[in-house]
């Protein structure tokens, strides 16, 4: 039995919403509550447009929420995952507190900075020659090989049940919200703010870049669809299938999906920048396809993540010199404050 009383969910069931609000009340003392900040407000997004910023998140992105879910429902001594690098720091930081051991496999174009990040951290990393697919391939075959627990990026329940604690908080925090707008890679997001939203008429857009809109591919043939890699400069959403435990759950639920270009994705980020929110690129792609919608309307961006080259190198350089911890609530507010 977990602290809640509830025992671990296997990877491959659907979660509901009893999930997210059980992985709200387990992951509490380990993540931030993430404000709503304003957002730009030109005039085809009257009367408002919030941001959800998840770039404040301890780690850097929303990826600790379901990485605390996972790692604190299940009993693992040695974990296996496949990331592009936000999801492996956010395992390594909770890892090394819980004295887990933690291996993080790597595709060919993972941003070095969070694979040198994740090291830091005290995971240890593997690379593989492909995309995505080659990626996660490999580390189901290191769990299976080493005994290890799969804690995939997104295809997992109790990952899913975590990440959807963050429109659990949006849709609190501003009930009034007709329409959120979430980055969509590999769909842990998008599914677990569609259970967050299940009894909410709330309008759920995901916003995939146009290089890699496997879940709209894969509506649109009525099944999951694998696409070839690719290079968008939205690093974190290059996925190439959608997951198994997301994609029903998505199809069930989403109201729209918007694929976006790199350069759209740039001007987003430049954007947000100029307000004062340092996001990645990852982070901008919601905002992107909300000012492509143009809708009138009150919505909520999320900013999933802000690990820029520059934050990275300040968790490196903190990382590497510290000695101790207390507790992961005191490191991830240093790293991220």
């Amino acid at each position: 039995m977990t602290a809640t009383g509830l025992r671990p969910a296997t990877a491959g069931t659907r979660p509901g919403p009893a999930d997210v609000t059980a992985a709200a009340a387990r992951i509490a003392p380990h993540v931030r509550r993430t404000p709503l900040l304003s957002g730009p407000a030109p005039a085809a997004h009257a009367p408002r447009l919030l941001l959800k910023a998840e770039h404040l998140q301890h780690g850097g992105s929303f990826k600790t929420r379901g990485a605390a879910n996972a790692l604190l429902a299940l009993d693992a001594q040695r974990v296996v995952t496949g990331s592009s690098g936000n999801h492996g720091i956010a395992l390594a930081r909770l890892a090394r507190s819980l004295g887990i051991r933690l291996t993080v496999v790597l595709a060919a174009g993972a941003d070095p900075a969070k694979s040198a990040a994740i090291r830091a951290l005290g995971a240890e990393t593997v690379r593989v020659g492909g995309g995505v697919a080659e990626r996660e391939e490999r580390a189901g075959a290191l769990a299976r090989e080493t005994g290890a627990v799969l804690v995939p990026s997104s295809d997992h329940r109790l990952v899913v049940a975590g990440q959807g604690t963050v429109g659990a908080e949006l849709l609190a925090d501003a009930p009034e919200t007709e329409t959120v707008y979430v980055p969509t890679g590999g769909g842990g997001l998008l599914a677990g703010i569609c259970l967050a939203a299940a009894d909410h008429p709330v309008r759920i857009v995901g916003v995939e870049p146009a290089d890699a809109a496997r879940y709209a591919r894969s509506l649109a043939a009525g099944h999951p669809v694998q696409l070839p890699p690719c290079a968008t400069v939205a690093d974190g959403l290059r996925g190439q299938r959608p997951g198994r435990v997301p994609y029903p759950i998505i199809r069930d639920r989403v109201d729209d999906l918007i694929a976006v270009g790199d350069e759209e994705i740039l001007a987003a980020a430049a954007l947000l920048r100029g307000g004062g929110v340092d996001a990645e690129p990852s982070g901008a792609v919601a905002l992107a396809g909300a000012l492509r919608a143009g809708r009138r309307e009150r919505a909520v961006a999320v900013v999933s993540g802000g690990n820029t080259p520059a934050r990275l190198h300040a968790l490196h350089r903190t990382d590497t010199t510290r000695t101790t911890e207390s507790t992961v609530a005191t490191t991830t507010e240093e790293h991220t404050s």
